[in-house]
């Protein structure tokens, strides 16, 4: 059988850098031929998450970041046919996410938009290979929250016919695929992942994110700030529902602490890892009371304290991360992303209602030719 070959791209709202797969789906469970990634300069990583909010000149500084960021892609894509030793002509069309800046669905105008800063005719000219891109717009056109994407990758990937599995991503938000024994499924995000807890780390021990959590464990929860932040309104709403750095952000946080004066940041970090696991503990009890496994990707699958906050808070649930599953956790969102192209491709649509709420089934994505 001949490789039917596609290239993922990711980079999320952790703003840590991208991560590439070059993934091949000739067979029923995709194959990673070759994982590849690259971190974004500081420079780079700070006008993205400046742009998460209005500032001076921003259409034009938003093009330069695109462009920018698509030469970080296109460096991934060079290493990933370098590294498989796979032609560019083999490969079918890069799946490119873009970087999100604004995801405001169905407000102000009841449609609302999501912005991706992606610049793809620029990526075909580098990579000299089809793009497809631009995979959210037509779910919120469709009256859709644009997010999430993945469950039926994660279907394909981790479901097991008569059983009900959870996939959990902790990117820099969090979001839960329930596939459910029955073959129905639903997906949407919880809050925040790893982005405020980033945003600590930067701050108070300028390292890009808490290693393995330690820093986290190191302190101690402070019950009435948690309290305070579970009572932000979008825990409480029910499905669908998406979120991002509009919402949860350095002002959002700024005044959940604020009425807290002299906390120490090592307890802010401690509080948040306990919302983070605390928010997605309590949709899987919520919407999957019976639930028995719950797979974990994304980089907060490396977090060891946040992993063993959600099996302290779910037990009779095996957490493990999606390696044990046979993907790497750096790698399951990418490859969604490669698989989400190949769907661009063959414009096969996707029936979304149950996870973003869209009207009915789309084609999502548009292709720029090499």
């Amino acid at each position: 059988m001949m490789p039917d070959l596609y290239i993922g791209l990711m980079s999320g709202t952790s703003l840590d850098g991208v991560d590439g797969v070059l993934a091949d789906f000739s067979v029923h469970t995709p194959l990673v031929v070759h994982h590849a990634s690259a971190p974004f300069a500081a420079s780079l990583r700070d006008e993205l998450l400046a742009l998460n909010t209005s500032g001076p000149d921003e259409l034009h500084r938003a093009a330069l970041a695109g462009n920018a960021l698509m030469r970080v892609y296109a460096s991934v894509v060079e290493e990933l046919l370098a590294g498989s030793r796979v032609a560019r002509d083999e490969v079918r069309a890069i799946g490119a996410h873009g970087q999100t800046v604004r995801h405001r669905p169905q407000e102000f105008d009841g449609t609302g938009y999501t912005l991706q800063l992606c610049q793809p005719a620029l990526l075909a000219e580098l990579t000299r290979i089809d793009v497809a891109c631009d995979f959210r717009t037509r779910d919120v056109a469709a009256g859709g929250q644009g997010a999430p994407l993945a469950p039926f990758f994660h279907q394909q990937m981790f479901g097991r016919p008569g059983e009900s599995v959870g996939v959990l991503n902790i990117g820099g938000i969090s979001n839960l695929t329930l596939l459910r024994a029955d073959g129905s499924m639903t997906g949407f995000d919880c809050g925040p992942g790893n982005s405020l807890m980033d945003l600590m780390a930067g701050k108070h021990l300028g390292s890009p994110f808490d290693e393995q959590g330690r820093w986290a464990a190191s302190g101690r929860v402070i019950p009435e700030l948690l309290r305070a932040m579970l009572s932000e309104p979008f825990f409480g709403k029910a499905p669908p529902k998406s979120t991002g750095r509009d919402l949860f952000n350095p002002s959002w946080l700024d005044k959940a602490t604020g009425a807290f004066p002299g906390v120490q940041p090592v307890d802010v970090q401690a509080t948040l890892a306990e919302l983070t696991a605390r928010a997605c503990a309590s949709d899987v009890a919520r919407h999957q009371p019976d639930l028995k496994r719950l797979i974990v990707c994304g980089g907060g699958a490396l977090n060891a304290h946040l992993m063993d906050r959600l099996r302290a808070l779910l037990p009779g649930v095996g957490v493990a991360s999606s390696a044990d599953a046979g993907l790497p956790a750096l790698q399951v969102e990418a490859t969604a992303f490669a698989w989400l192209a190949r769907k661009t491709v063959r414009r096969e649509k996707l029936a979304l209602e149950s996870t973003t709420g869209a009207r009915g089934a789309r084609v999502l994505g548009c292709i720029y030719p090499a």
